[in-house]
């Protein structure tokens, strides 16, 4: 992992977090506890600041950056996929943005909603509490079901276990 200060901020990122192998985080970017960040990842807190909660996973080569005045904020609990591109967002708690999808300034993302893979939120597009939105445009399709919650509890769930046993391979910090 390669971990830069940019100007006078410097990353905050929990002990307890797992950051794998080839990922880069710089400047002003806080990472909560139990936290994982997948191999590829590049985060960089050069322009505004990005701040993710606890228990979140961001998955194998994502991108996670943020326009001036404009932070990008991954609240607890919040899954992120293979090959996402999060920029200038709110993601609530509990949400998943499923592999390959791209939401974009001012996005809001509400609390348990799911992404569907390769989808694209434009600009100020606001997703619904426990809705799954598809498409690009991503458009809300329906209400989750207990089988999609259950799903996206199994996911949120797994990562964490094998971030912290990948964590328990590595040297300290």
């Amino acid at each position: 992992m390669m971990i830069y200060p940019f100007g006078d901020k410097q990353p905050k990122i929990s002990e307890t977090a797992f950051i794998a192998d080839y990922v880069t985080i710089t400047g002003d970017v806080q990472i909560g506890e139990y936290s994982s960040v997948w191999f590829n990842t590049s985060i960089r807190g050069d322009v505004s600041p990005t701040i993710i909660g606890n228990y979140v996973n961001v998955q194998d080569n994502s991108v996670l950056h943020q326009s001036p005045n404009r932070p990008l904020h991954l609240k607890d609990g919040v899954t992120v996929g293979h090959s996402v591109i999060l920029h200038s967002c709110v993601v609530e708690e509990n949400a998943l943005i499923g592999m390959g999808s791209l939401v974009l300034d001012g996005a809001h993302i509400g609390q348990g909603a799911f992404i569907g893979a390769g989808s694209l939120v434009p600009p100020g597009k606001k997703i619904p509490p426990n809705t799954l939105a598809f498409g690009r445009p991503a458009k809300v399709i329906r209400e989750l079901t207990e089988e999609d919650i259950t799903d996206m509890n199994r996911i949120r769930r797994e990562y964490y276990e094998k971030g912290q046993y990948y964590k328990s391979l590595q040297p300290k910090r």
